[in-house]
Parts: C-alpha cells; structure tokens; sequence
C-alpha cells in the first residue's frame, strides 16, 4: 500500500501543472468563509507571517460554483479575493462548489428517472452538466482549486436513477469523475471532502473515493471524525485514504465559542497535526480562520490556534503559546497572558461541554430541545470503548450512552430517528432507555465541572489584570473583554445548567431543597443575562451571536418558573426563606 500512496502522491503532485512545486506536508492553508471584506483583507495580509500557500473560499464567499452565475457581488467578491491572495503571495487559491445542486437547477429533459430522478445513464445529461462546469468556471478563470463536497448536497446524485451505476458509491465516484474532466481540461486541481455522521457512513464515503477513476483527485479529511468537537478523536480512516490528503482544522471553534470567549486551543490543533503530518499520505494543513460575518480570528487571542498550526512542528504547546504571547503582548506581559490563554480549553470543556459531551448548539446556550449533542454529536460514536475521562474538579469516567447520554439526554430527544439512524446500536444494547432519567449525583457532578469552568475563567481575568501595566492599552482592553466575556458565559451556563437539570431532577422528585437549587441558578441566570446584556463591549457579530444568549437564559427561565409545556406545564414555585 505504500509504493501505491507514494505513487499517486507523485503523480497527482504533479498534476495539473502551475502548482507542481507542492510537496508532501508543504500545504499550509487557511479558508475563508465570511463575506466582511476588511476582515478577508485583513486575513490575506496576515498570511505571509504564516507562510501560508494556500486559500479556500467558501461558504459566503462562494459555496456553491452556481453563486458565481446568480450573484454578480458574489462572483466579484470572488475574483477580487483570489487576486489578491495572489498578490500577496499566495500560489494556490481554491473555492469550494458541491455537487449535485438542488433537482430543480437541471432541465425537466434530464429528469425523466423515477419520480422525477435525474437519469445518469443519459449521456446527454452529463454532456450538459459539463458544459455547465466550464461556465461557471471560467466566471473565476484564476482560481487553481476546487474543493468538491459532493455527499450530502442538494440533488443527492446516490438517489437518482441508474441502471448501470448500482450502487451509492458508483454514482457518487462517476460524480467526481465527471468533475475532474472538467477541472483538468482547465487546468486545476479538485479536492473531495469526506464527511460522515457515523463511522458506517465514512466507510461508504471512503469506498466511494476508492472507485474514482481519475487519479489526479486529492481529498481534503477534517481533523476529527464528523465535525470539530474537542472530544472527537483523531480521524483513523486517513491512512486508509490511498490518495494525498489534506487535514481541515478549525481554529475559530464552531462548536467552541467562536471566539467570543477564550478559545485558544494550542494542545488540540498541535497535537493533531503532529499526528497528521506522520502520516505518508498527509500533504498540509487547511485552517478555518472565521465563522461568518466579523468573527475573523486574525488579531484576537484566537489567532493563537494559526500559530499552533505553524510552529507545532518545532515547539512544544507550552513554548508556543509564551512565543505567541511574546510577539503580540510583549516579553514581560507574555508569562501570564500566555497561563491564560492556556486553561482555553479546559475551560469550554467544562463549560460548553458537560461531562465530557458537547451541550451547546453551535455554542449557543441550548440544552434542550437542540438534540444533536445526545446523538450525533456524541464522542462515543468515535471511541471504542466509548468511555469519557472527565476531570474538571469531578474525576470520574464515564460510559458516553450508558451514563452520559441516558441520564442527561430529555426525553424526546431519545425519541428522534438520528439516534435510531445513526446509532442503532445504542438501542438494541439497552445502553440508551426512553424517558427521564435524571438523578442527584449527575446534577452534583455537572454543577461541580460548571463550578470549576468559572474558577479558571477567573484566574485567567486575573492574570490579565496582573499584567495591565505592562500591556499597550489597546491589549489590554482586547484582552480583558476576552476573559471578562468568559466569565459571563462560564456564569451564565452554570446558572442555567444548574436550573435546567434541577429542573429535570424536580419533575421526578420534587423538593424544597431542589428547588431552592433551581432558583439559584434561575436567579443568577437574571443577573449574567442582564451583564450580557449590557456589556460595553461585546464581541463581533457572526454565526453565534453572544448577546443573543441573554435571551435563551431568559427563555429557560420563563419555561421552568412559569410552566414547560413539553414537561406537562409543570412550574417550579419558589419557594420561601431558609430556616435557620
């Protein structure tokens, strides 16, 4: 296996030319997925710092290779974004499509299989679907990549109609193929992403690559299983990918404040690329540097993720973050801003996560009714066993369904079809019962881990302010407002995860003491809303909008005070004084 991955990385290495000077573990990428061009610009200008070679636009700048024909803001975003990358240097600018569009996109001629499928054994259909590559190609002549989702879209082509492809794989490769006739007449590398929800589906994907024809295709894996969460493990299908392969990371933290809150997470990026980059068949690293709107990382503490990715190969984790507080924050202010930006990520995990599952919604505070944190989310899909070792001042490990899930997850939730979908197997072994489930000792361990969360948010505002004088004004207020921010959230989640699973700990066994525990948390959740609220300087706007979760605090707080319809209106009253 490994003379054949040695030498489809030479041939596809050299393939198409005007890149051919990539080499194994020589691509370093970001991506681009905002459409806020000073935020862009801004980011382009940064990359020669990280030697950056590579650049994907996607997302709102271009999601689909369709935008380029329906918005001409879009296609001139586009055009004005890639030359600039070049401008500044940067060889390889990409930009992502996914394929098949919805059904509705191709002429009623083609749709003529069952239902209204597309009928891939015309030959005319694809003749047209090629055609209409070139155009939407040339509308962007200078890109030299691009990065092709093509499971999961909106005409998913493993359902339309053949009787020659057989099978989802066949189709999805005859898909890529048809792709990379294209790209290579113009000159241009295609990337695949592989993506999956469960590692049977993964499989399929994986087969599916396998069956491509064209031998020039490059993949492009996330660096964790299924999507970005702290706890996912490392991918261990890459090895099994016979093609060069390209790892995505995410140093904004989709699922981990976005940063809005701290966000550096040097161990989690460093340390996967170690392990990537040994890999034979690894050719770089791609990194997300924004989740939509302002929320660029370049210039904030999170850009620390950027330069973990950077220097991971030369320093350890502890020696990256002295060197990036050294070169933003000075030498004497470096020490502690560098103690704070490390506990990042102990502190999501206790405050984002709850016993080592991921319980926000995007990071947004929703605990329920959002279920994809108590099914597809779960790390124990990924784990055998699917064990959690959480510490976070509660020390203990816990199974991910039998414990974690089963006792924290709300009823409906256990209910919804994913989790039978996905994970069939989690039912059939008992690992996952109907109802609620919840008990004391789980709501004492979840309070205990939200309580460490807001401890070392905390400390790391104190370290800042240790160093105030000998931090430039403009830093310190970043810095300050950073950590200021995380003490708000780690607040606001402990009130609300308190209230929330109290309260699901009161519909099965209600108390005064249970519910004075409750209105604690409800009665704080009042006050951190109100800081969120008012805070002078909250951050940027983009995918998770912090402010807004004032109102999810408030809307917990109506539901379990006056009454939650889907738990019978059942209201808990509050209750009197203490007695001495």
């Amino acid at each position: 296996m490994k003379k054949l991955v040695c030498a489809l990385l030479a041939m596809a290495l050299l393939s198409p030319a005007g890149i051919a000077e990539a080499k194994p573990e020589d691509i370093r990428g970001w991506t681009l997925l905002s459409n806020n061009d000073p935020g862009n610009e801004r980011t382009i200008a940064a990359a020669k710092d990280y030697r950056i070679n590579h650049l994907q636009l996607s997302h709102d700048v271009i999601h689909h290779l369709r935008q380029l024909k329906e918005s001409e803001s879009r296609r001139q975003r586009a055009v004005r974004l890639t030359d600039q990358a070049h401008a500044a240097g940067i060889k390889e600018v990409a930009v992502w499509d996914h394929a098949l569009y919805s059904l509705t996109y191709y002429p009623a001629e083609f749709r003529t299989g069952p239902n209204g499928t597309i009928d891939l054994d015309n030959p005319a259909f694809w003749e047209w679907f090629k055609a209409d590559y070139r155009a939407m190609l040339d509308l962007l002549p200078n890109i030299d990549s691009v990065i092709l989702t093509f499971i999961e879209t909106g005409a998913r082509v493993e359902r339309q109609h053949s009787t020659r492809l057989k099978t989802a794989e066949e189709k999805l490769a005859y898909l890529v193929d048809q792709v990379a006739s294209v790209t290579d007449e113009r000159n241009k590398l295609l990337y695949v992403r592989t993506f999956a929800y469960f590692p049977e589906e993964m499989n399929n994907v994986l087969r599916a690559v396998d069956l491509v024809q064209n031998q020039g295709i490059r993949v492009m894996a996330k660096a964790q299983p299924h999507d970005f969460f702290l706890t996912h493990p490392i991918d261990v299908t890459v090895p099994r990918i016979e093609r060069p392969v390209l790892i995505e990371y995410d140093a904004t933290g989709e699922y981990n404040g976005q940063g809005k809150m701290a966000g550096a997470f040097v161990s989690d990026h460093a340390d996967r690329l170690r392990h990537y980059r040994k890999l034979p068949n690894v050719i770089g690293y791609v990194a997300r540097g924004d989740r939509f709107q302002d929320s660029h990382i370049v210039g904030t503490p999170t850009e620390v993720n950027l330069w973990a990715l950077h220097r991971a190969p030369q320093l350890t984790n502890s020696q990256i973050y002295q060197e990036f507080a050294r070169r933003k924050y000075g030498v004497l202010a470096a020490p502690r801003v560098a103690q704070a930006l490390a506990r990042s990520q102990e502190i999501v995990e206790s405050v984002l996560y709850t016993l080592g599952n991921n319980s926000g919604d995007h990071s947004r505070l929703n605990y329920d009714p959002y279920c994809p944190g108590y099914h597809r989310s779960v790390s124990g899909k990924w784990i055998d066993p699917p064990v959690a070792h959480v510490k976070h001042g509660v020390n203990k490990s816990y199974h991910y369904w039998i414990d974690v899930v089963n006792t924290l997850a709300p009823p409906h939730c256990k209910l919804d079809p994913i989790l039978r979908n996905e994970t069939p197997y989690v039912l059939d072994r008992g690992w996952v019962t109907p109802g609620n489930l919840m008990v004391q000792s789980y709501l004492d361990d979840v309070v205990t881990e939200k309580n460490h969360g807001v401890r070392l948010a905390e400390k790391s505002l104190a370290d800042v302010e240790a160093v105030r004088r000998f931090l430039k004004p403009a830093d310190y207020a970043q810095l300050k407002a950073y950590f200021e921010r995380t003490v708000i959230s780690a607040k606001l989640h402990r009130s609300i995860a308190k209230a929330y699973f109290g309260y699901r700990l009161y519909l099965r066994t209600p108390s005064v003491e249970l519910a004075r525990t409750i209105w604690a948390g409800l009665d704080e959740s009042k006050l951190m809303a109100d800081a969120v609220r008012t805070y002078p300087t909250p951050p940027g706007k983009g995918e998770f909008d912090w402010v807004s979760d004032a109102g999810r605090a408030d809307t917990y707080y109506k539901r379990i005070s006056e009454g939650w319809d889907v738990y019978g209106n059942v209201k808990v009253p509050r209750p009197g004084p203490e007695q001495p």
